[in-house]
């Protein structure tokens, strides 16, 4: 099977607004913005509160745990680059912060399931470090 380093597919794109969040994967964190005035946590950066429409938002270390809430299994992928280690799984993440995030869901033991407990995973694909989240071993549920 090909290595998810060895891959050949576009990146992310990096802005201002984003780079914190993508320093703190190159170093195996999880990094996301607090509402300093509603404390409501907020992924996807921006630059304004979705919940009280504020702009003091600063960037907290998540404690890189979460739920599934749903999956799919890709079998085509939509660039060919991602072909080698097809099929894989990408799903929605509910962080134990709050947000709910889009990612790569790596579960070993075969397909995850929706309520699957999760943990991030800082991964290099094609040269980039991504946080990707991995079945927790016992694939234990929330209730």
């Amino acid at each position: 099977m090909t290595a998810l380093s060895e891959l050949k597919v576009p990146g992310p794109t990096e802005t201002d607004l984003t780079a914190k969040f993508w320093r703190g994967a190159e170093n195996g964190k999880l990094l996301i913005q607090r509402c300093e005035d509603c404390g409501e946590a907020v992924f996807y950066p921006r630059e304004i509160c979705p919940h009280c429409w504020s702009g003091n938002l600063k960037w907290i270390e998540a404690s890189g745990g979460g739920r599934l809430k749903s999956f799919s299994a890709v079998y085509k992928p939509g660039h060919p680059g991602w072909g080698p280690v097809a099929p894989y799984f990408v799903g929605l993440v509910e962080l134990d912060e709050g947000p709910t995030m889009l990612s790569h869901i790596l579960s070993p033991g075969g397909a995850p399931a929706v309520g699957d407990r999760l943990s991030m995973k800082a991964e290099n694909i094609g040269g980039r470090t991504l946080p990707l989240f991995q079945t927790d071993n016992g694939r234990r549920k929330d209730g």
